[in-house]
């Protein structure tokens, strides 16, 4: 597996002509890098105009490796290519480096850019991007490429710190990560061999800006972590057209799988996903809880902890969770749990700012006084467990500790229950006292400070949370009500989804009777990769016949498939293309439109995409064939919306701010 490293922008404020004569100056050698012996060009272009100028270099580095390496290797020094483009038009400086020694088991390929910054003028832009594929290392391959990959993160960090100012050396970052890289692939034991002494920190504002951002909003992040953040971030931005998370909810999904890249990137669209097909976005603004709840729900926010997180305190053992269920339904009680941790997440933000330091979790104390045998009525502990099972997909790492008191004897019952659906890493955060144990040492006060203790657990602080009781059963609605209720919650969205096979497109028809329309859509491609065409034709497509043996509840709308083309029909005769094919792959969010032209029926197709056989001059990147080798059957599934507009209602909403 390929190793990637992305450095985040770093600004210095310096005209890029300044810059680009201090980055000169390092050639052929320089007294600041040991271990750069020097360079030579071996080929130079420069252009009519004088603007592009191309320097390729072969470089050579004094590895400090043991001499019988050497001997094998064949040489003295370690060499490696690097080729720049220079646009002294355009104001840019794009450099390409790549190893020539020991490229047979080790191949580093890194990418850096100067720009200007498109703020200020008189500032340059540096970044930086790099892989590192180990071909053959005596069987241990993964291992070294993990252990080089944060062995380059830490050498980047410590350069970028660590440049003397009065040459702007920033500037020799590029060159000296890879030297640094490859002299540690080598002599993996040694670290950077640069010398430190004439070396001062460089005090950037910009850099520091960039560090108290992380600081500030993040917490402590790794150079492989905060690389992490950046490149999912930006493959979100790549490949999702709508709303960007803000970089501490793409850091939850990251901390969740302990930035693992592609599971994380693999939840995190499943959850956007699911918050686009829900308007989770919206709850706070469109949910209303019933008054029901309002009452009987023993739930509330109450100030906050010693960490300055919010903390919402829920008297289970007070609530009626058979009354709630049999008055609301499942449905409505998820609805209100899920406005409970969008408030968290929103508190959290205000946590921060107010504390000055990154809060993105919360507390939450759950008292157990008056749990029973009632507690584990069975739909009850259904709806609970679908409650636990949603939150933990949607809302990872937002739990900073559970603090469950006065646990009853019952309580091992229902922790066996439940506790299989929780998450390793979430039940560490558990801490559970049983009767009065929570009010000595080690106790309540160490997580709470006593004036926030609430007054039904012995403390100072009037708690307005519901005290519960049981919901009047004539307030419970009958089993089709609540059914009906659930259906209705469950179906309340914009969204349809659709299973696409191997064989068997998903089609929509759209008649058009003005042929100055706007057919808009925006479709999520939710499992493997798929086509995506719009045809037109002049006479309707026959709906499909309706088989009874492959008709779904409405609880499942995921598995609807349709199919509007005929087999008989031909391809320019009875319809035609109107758009490109566009391959869209699992996990992009995609927005379009298309302008009609005639009036008819508009069938919009999405298609599953086979991925082509490999060639020897044409091969696939790594992660498209192992994106490949995930999808376990010949199944896509795409969740979309359409809508057509009038041509000036389109202009209409395309011009609003």
């Amino acid at each position: 597996m390929v190793q990637k490293y992305q450095s985040p922008v770093r600004v210095y404020k310096h005209p890029f002509e300044l810059v680009m004569a201090a980055y000169e100056r390092r050639f052929p050698t320089c007294h600041l890098i040991p271990m750069f012996v020097g360079s030579e060009v071996v080929n130079e272009e420069v252009s009519e105009d004088g603007s592009v100028h191309r320097v390729e270099r072969r470089c050579a580095l004094d590895v400090d490796a043991p001499r019988l390496l050497k001997r094998i290797a064949g040489v003295d020094h370690v060499y490696f290519n690097q080729k720049n483009t220079l646009n002294k038009r355009e104001r840019t400086l794009h450099i390409e480096s790549r190893n020539e020694s020991f490229s047979n088991r080790v191949v580093v390929h890194e990418t850096c850019c100067y720009s200007v910054h498109p703020e200020n003028e008189d500032w340059t832009c540096f970044e930086q991007t790099a892989s590192l594929d180990i071909k053959s290392f005596f069987g241990f391959e993964s291992t070294v490429e993990k252990i080089a990959m944060k062995q380059y993160a830490s050498i980047s960090a410590w350069i970028l710190q660590n440049l003397n100012q009065s040459m702007l050396t920033p500037l020799l970052l590029g060159n000296c990560t890879l030297c640094c890289w490859t002299s540690y692939l080598e002599h993996p034991g040694d670290p950077c061999t640069g010398s430190s002494s004439n070396l001062k920190v460089f005090n950037s504002v910009a850099d520091k800006l960039d560090a108290d951002y992380i600081k500030r909003y993040l917490g402590d992040l790794t150079p492989l972590q905060e690389s992490c953040l950046i490149r999912l971030r930006k493959w979100l931005q790549e490949t999702h057209k709508g709303k960007i998370p803000k970089d501490e909810h793409i850091l939850r999904f990251l901390r969740a799988r302990d930035f693992n890249m592609d599971k994380a990137r693999e939840i995190l669209c499943q959850s956007l996903t699911w918050r686009k097909q829900h308007q989770v976005d919206y709850l706070l603004e469109t949910w209303n809880s019933p008054q029901v709840l309002q009452d009987f729900y023993t739930g509330g926010w109450h100030h906050h902890d010693r960490d300055g997180r919010p903390l919402y305190i829920l008297r289970l053992g007070q609530m009626d969770t058979k009354g709630l269920v049999r008055a609301l339904g499942e449905e409505s009680l998820l609805r209100h749990v899920l406005s409970i941790n969008e408030e968290g997440l929103r508190r959290c933000e205000e946590n921060t700012k107010v504390f000055g330091r990154p809060i993105s979790c919360w507390t939450c104390l759950v008292d157990l006084e008056g749990l029973n045998m009632r507690h584990l009525w069975r739909p009850g502990v259904k709806a609970l467990l679908r409650i636990i099972e949603v939150v933990e997909a949607n809302y990872p790492e937002t739990l900073g500790r559970l603090l469950i008191l006065r646990a009853p004897r019952v309580f091992p019952v229902l922790w066996t229950l439940v506790s299989p659906f929780i998450d390793e890493n979430t039940r560490k955060k558990f801490l559970i006292y049983a009767g009065n144990d929570y009010q000595g040492p080690g106790g309540l006060v160490d997580y709470i400070d006593k004036e926030i203790i609430p007054d039904f657990l012995g403390g100072e602080s009037m708690c307005e949370v519901p005290e519960g009781g049981l919901v009047p059963k004539s307030m419970y609605r009958t089993p089709e009500e609540v059914e009906s209720e659930d259906v209705r919650l469950w179906t309340e969205t914009i969204y349809q989804s659709s299973s696409i096979f191997k064989g068997a497109p998903h089609e929509l028809v759209i008649e058009i009777i003005d042929a100055a329309s706007v057919i808009t859509w925006d479709f999520d491609v939710c499992k493997g990769d798929i086509i995506f065409n719009i045809y037109h034709s002049k006479r309707a497509p026959q709906p499909p016949r309706k088989d009874p043996l492959g008709a779904h509840g409405i609880t499942s709308p995921g598995l609807n498939n349709v199919q509007l083309i005929d087999k008989s029909w031909t391809l320019g005769q009875d319809y035609s293309m109107v758009e490109s094919p566009l391959t869209c792959k699992e996990g992009e969010s995609v927005q379009g439109s298309h302008i009609t032209r005639w009036p008819g029926f508009y069938i919009l197709q999405w298609k599953f995409h086979s991925m082509p056989a490999c060639s020897a001059t044409n091969l696939p990147r790594v992660d498209d064939v192992l994106a490949t080798l995930q999808v376990s059957s010949h199944k896509c599934k795409v969740m979309y919306y359409t809508e057509v507009l009038g041509s000036e209602d389109f202009r209409l909403v395309t011009t609003l701010p």
